[in-house]
């Protein structure tokens, strides 16, 4: 996991003892009494301290735990018939990912802070990476890393909350319906988000109906005392007002109670505007790159208007926001051609905004290069198809990366993509997006490295 921010103790708020999480979870325990300092499901990052978790997936954890052991781990969870090994304390229990979440409920029992739920079929980790800036310029703040948006990033979020902490962010993802109530049982969310509804793992959810439905349980989690931070631009999320007894906060570009105005956007993507709210106004310059990112960081504001930062440090916190990669990085190659990395996932909203994106850069030659939207489900074929009609509309090259229901020039892998392109040069704006599955993060690599 990330180290902690500066000025904030190593010491977790939510320390435990073996014997404390033994009672917690109903584990027997193997060996002796030691304190653990967080959670971890993965040796490579485990940190001296934390409680080694073993999940079963497409490999069985419990084979890495004298690798976690080796690590630091004074403690794991052990699941199997046969005996835990030696060196260090076993938790033995009927189901690991169970115990996780209950340690974790034990975890969010602990935080007496402000505690930020985000979710969203689009702009997420954004918002998340945002919030948690402009929180972290009034007090320490932790928050999800990556993308830990599930029901394991989730509880390891919570169980990782450094000591003297003001706020905690906690990014939730969904792919149907109760699994945002499900992680909101644990997190309890004193703020909630909700970003945007869109065609995202639609395969799973549904229409976009059912996807606002799912979304929506973020807001009917909230206490009475809470806040709820919604999209005015987006007609299913503002319309969520209804379903939350908590105060709402509506955000949008001119309209809503925390609103962009005066919105400029730059020739390299960058934004600025005025932010006008209850709290009064600032001119912001968010760190974050093009039009479709106001709304996001609109949302952050937002959140830290709420758990009452002031207006100078919301614009602070936006300002020095580091966002995850593979989001609407915008390089330049060595020739002098722009090359806009926003492959870490895609959905046809995203990829409508990247296109717009792309259209506002300067450029002699607009390149799309662009990965299969995975798990629309039935909407695939008329949303890929869509999507290419739109780059030719827009006066584009479409290069597909073997999905040919866009209807573009297809290629078979990201050796093709690159010969497709051929030798970029000045004037020439090449935009790459596609879904995680897609890795079409290693073409946008190739492009600056070449």
């Amino acid at each position: 996991m990330a180290r902690p921010p500066a000025g904030v103790s190593e010491t977790l708020a939510v320390r435990f003892t073996t014997s404390e999480i033994a009672t917690v979870i109903g584990a027997g325990i193997v060996g002796a009494e030691v304190g653990i300092d967080g959670a971890s499901i993965d040796t490579r990052t485990l940190r001296p301290g934390q409680l080694f978790v073993p999940i079963v997936a497409e490999r069985d954890g419990h084979d890495f735990v004298a690798a976690a052991i080796a690590a630091g781990a004074p403690a794991f969870l052990w699941s199997r018939p046969d005996p835990p090994p030696d060196g260090a304390t076993a938790l033995v229990v009927d189901d690991v990912p169970t115990s996780l979440r209950l340690l974790a409920t034990a975890a969010r029992d602990r935080l007496d802070v402000p505690v930020v739920g985000i979710t969203g079929s689009v702009g997420k980790t954004t918002v998340k990476d945002l919030a948690r800036s402009v929180l972290a310029a009034a007090h320490p703040t932790h928050a999800s890393e990556r993308s830990f948006n599930n029901d394991l990033g989730v509880p390891l979020t919570l169980l990782g909350t450094p000591a003297g902490v003001g706020s905690v962010v906690v990014e939730m993802g969904a792919r149907g319906i109760g699994h945002i109530a499900a992680l909101a049982a644990w997190v309890r969310p004193t703020i909630g988000v909700v970003t945007r509804v869109a065609l995202a793992h639609s395969e799973h959810f549904g229409s976009l109906d059912d996807i606002a439905r799912g979304k929506g349980e973020m807001v009917e989690a909230l206490p009475p005392d809470g806040t709820a931070v919604l999209n005015a631009g987006d007609e299913r999320v503002a319309a969520m007002v209804a379903r939350t007894r908590a105060r709402v906060l509506l955000y949008g570009v001119g309209t809503g109670d925390v609103r962009a105005v005066d919105v400029v956007v730059a020739d390299d993507l960058s934004v600025r505007f005025r932010i006008e709210s209850p709290w009064g106004a600032v001119e912001v310059a968010p760190s974050v790159r093009g039009t479709h990112q106001v709304e996001n960081a609109l949302a952050a504001a937002a959140v830290g208007l709420a758990a009452g930062v002031d207006l100078a440090a919301v614009a602070r916190g936006l300002a020095a926001a580091e966002i995850s990669p593979w989001r609407m990085e915008v390089h330049r190659t060595a020739s002098g051609a722009v090359v806009i990395n926003d492959a870490y996932n895609a959905n046809p909203a995203s990829v409508r905004a990247a296109l717009e994106a792309l259209a506002a850069v300067p450029a002699q030659r607009r390149i799309a290069v662009l990965g299969t939207m995975a798990e629309l489900g039935p909407w695939a074929f008329d949303e890929h198809r869509a999507i290419g009609a739109l780059v030719g509309e827009r006066g584009m090259v479409g290069i597909a990366v073997a999905e040919p229901g866009y209807g573009l020039t297809d290629v078979a892998d990201i050796d093709g993509a690159l010969a497709a392109l051929g030798p970029l040069r000045a004037g020439d704006a090449v935009l790459v997006k596609g879904s995680r599955v897609a890795g079409l993060d290693r073409l946008a690599a190739r492009l600056l490295a070449a």
